[in-house]
């Protein structure tokens, strides 16, 4: 009797778990996870620097979604955002203004204006060559002649 009792056990499990397989939706691809999460991650630094003028927050946010998804579809916006809130903080622009003193020894190098300026300068020379049909390589381009004019002697 517990031998049957045994057998009805075991088969009823197993056919439960096969219909519970069965009935899922399958999950979603690692790579397409990683592209909702770069696509929020990127409407969220656009809001920063639109918006708000935040621009630390806003390089942060990039910097954050480059790492984590070198290959998202929309890198061209990354590297803008990127190149231009590095520009934006060299000069002093927006409403994030660093504090200098509060800043651990890495940060204060890494948050200096002439670093910043560097930066803005390689990252947005980056996007220029990487996406010439993008819609904000105009803006782009002329950041990058102001920043060539101030680097050269």
């Amino acid at each position: 009797m517990k031998k049957v009792f045994f057998i009805f056990s075991l088969i009823f499990l197993t056919l439960t778990f096969s219909a519970f397989a069965q009935g899922q939706k399958k999950a979603l691809p690692f790579d397409k996870i990683l592209e909702i999460d770069a696509k929020h991650n990127l409407n969220v630094a656009w809001q920063y620097f639109k918006l708000r003028k935040a621009y630390k927050a806003t390089l942060l946010r990039v910097e954050e979604t480059m790492v984590a998804h070198p290959k998202f579809s929309k890198m061209d916006e990354i590297l803008y955002l990127s190149g231009m809130s590095s520009y934006y903080l060299s000069i002093g622009k927006g409403n994030q203004k660093i504090n200098y003193a509060a800043l651990s020894k890495e940060d204060k190098e890494r948050f200096a204006p002439k670093r910043l300026r560097e930066d803005a300068l390689a990252i947005l020379s980056k996007f220029v060559e990487d996406y010439p049909k993008s819609k904000y390589k105009k803006k782009a381009t002329k950041v990058l002649k102001k920043l060539q004019k101030k680097d050269s002697p």
